[in-house]
C-alpha cells in the first residue's frame, strides 16, 4: 500500500465508533436537504454519508437516493436507519476520491461534514462534480477553521503524527475563500448560509470524553500517548477543554457550520 492508501485505511478504521454521534448530526442533516432544494423524484448522492442521516432524510422526502462512506461498520447503522424509516436507499461502500458510479447520474450530491476528510480535494471535488448532471447542484456543510470544531481540529492535529504532505486539513473546507477556488468555473450561483450545531454536554470534560469515544483523530491520540506520554495527553485534554469552555453555556455546546450550495455548469 501507498502513503495515501495507509491515511485511508486509517480513516476508514478511525470512524468505526461514530455512530453515537449521529444523534447530534441529525437535525444539520434536515438543514442540509432543505439547503440543497433536494425535491421529491430527484436522483441524489449523499458522499461519506456516516450513519445516513442525510441519505435517510431525503429519501423520506421522496428522492431517489444512493449514499456512500468508507466504513462498512457506519453503513450497517445507516442501513439500519433506513428500515426504521421504511425507506430504499442504494448504499456502497466506496471513497469519495474514485466514485463507482457513471458520469452525469444525479441532480444532487449532497456531503455533511463527510468528504472534507477526502486527502485530496481537488480529486474529490473532481469525482462530486462528475457524477453531477449539468445543471445539477452540489452542497455540502463544513467546519469554519476559526470556530470551535475548527480550533479543535487544529488542537487535536498537534498531537498526531503529521499526515502525508499531500494530505489537505479538513476545516480548509470552512473557508469559502477556499471553497470558491477548489469549485472554481465549474459551478455558478454559489451560495454560502450559516448554522448552528447545539450540543449538549454537561462539561467540557464530559463532551471529550464523548469525542475521545467517537471521533477518530481524538482516539488516536488518546491510543497514542496514554502509555507513551500521559503528561502530554492531559496537555491536550486541558487545550481541548479551554476551547470548549468558550462555547458552552447553559449545558449547550454551540458548533457554528456553514453551508455551501452551487450549480455544475
Amino acid at each position: 500500500m501507498d502513503v495515501l492508501d495507509n491515511f485511508k485505511a486509517a480513516q476508514k478504521a478511525g470512524w468505526v465508533h461514530f455512530a453515537p454521534l449521529q444523534a447530534i448530526t441529525t437535525i444539520p442533516a434536515g438543514r442540509l436537504v432543505k439547503h440543497a432544494r433536494i425535491a421529491p423524484g430527484s436522483r441524489v448522492l449523499d458522499v461519506a454519508c456516516g450513519t445516513g442521516v442525510v441519505a435517510v432524510t431525503a429519501a423520506r422526502m421522496g428522492a431517489r437516493v444512493t449514499a456512500l462512506d468508507l466504513t462498512p461498520e457506519l453503513l450497517a447503522e445507516a442501513r439500519d436507519n433506513a428500515r426504521i424509516a421504511s425507506v430504499d436507499v442504494d448504499w456502497h461502500e466506496g471513497d469519495v476520491e474514485q466514485l463507482p458510479f457513471d458520469d452525469a447520474m444525479f441532480d444532487v450530491v449532497v456531503s455533511q461534514f463527510g468528504h472534507i476528510f477526502a486527502p485530496r480535494p481537488d480529486v474529490a471535488v473532481a469525482e462530486m462534480l462528475r457524477v453531477l448532471k449539468p445543471a445539477g447542484t452540489i452542497a455540502f456543510s463544513t467546519w469554519p477553521p476559526e470556530l470551535c470544531v475548527g480550533r479543535i481540529f487544529a488542537v487535536v492535529s498537534k498531537y498526531l503524527p503529521p499526515p502525508p504532505p499531500s494530505v489537505a486539513p479538513p476545516p480548509q473546507w470552512g473557508d469559502p475563500t477556499v471553497i470558491r477556488e477548489r469549485l472554481g468555473s465549474a459551478v455558478r450561483a454559489l451560495t454560502f448560509d450559516r448554522a448552528v450545531m447545539l450540543v449538549p454536554a454537561l462539561s467540557p470534560q464530559h463532551n471529550r470524553e464523548m469525542l475521545e469515544r467517537t471521533a477518530g483523530p481524538a482516539r488516536k491520540v488518546v491510543e497514542s500517548l496514554s502509555a507513551s506520554d500521559p503528561e502530554k495527553l492531559a496537555v491536550f485534554r486541558r487545550e481541548y477543554e479551554a476551547i470548549v469552555a468558550e462555547y458552552l453555556e447553559d449545558n449547550v455546546l454551540r458548533q457554528d457550520y456553514l453551508m455551501t450550495r452551487a450549480i455544475k455548469v
